[in-house]
């Protein structure tokens, strides 16, 4: 059996995070190295690695974490903007295998992002 990641750790409450918002699907929290004046992470409870790893029946979970997104980026201010994103494995800049969307806002975004 593999070792837990530390977001399974956090929906597992087995260590502490700045959550600022559960439901039975999903979990979001503050970023503890944030790239922006918001950086909120938002995890599916399920175990799925990376954006490749989902499968069909994923449809209505990933539709419902973009709605908790929207819903998020309304409740924490952002009404001027913000940008989401989602690393697909290493080469992608992703560093934990658990998907996960990053929300961030409160300055103005660049492209390319630095």
């Amino acid at each position: 059996m593999s070792e837990k990641t530390i977001f399974k750790r956090i929906i597992d409450k087995e260590i502490p995070a700045d959550i600022v918002y559960e439901d039975d699907q999903c979990l979001a929290f503050k970023d503890i190295a944030p790239k922006a004046p918001t950086h909120v992470l938002i995890i599916p409870k399920k175990e799925i690695a990376t954006v490749d790893d989902l499968t069909d029946e994923d449809a209505a979970l990933i539709g419902h974490i973009w709605i908790v997104i929207r819903n998020l980026a309304r409740d924490l201010g952002l009404e001027e903007g913000y940008r989401v994103i989602v690393n697909c494995k290493e080469a992608g800049g992703q560093e934990v295998p658990h998907l996960h969307y990053h929300l961030l806002g409160g300055r103005q975004m660049t492209w390319p992002p630095g």
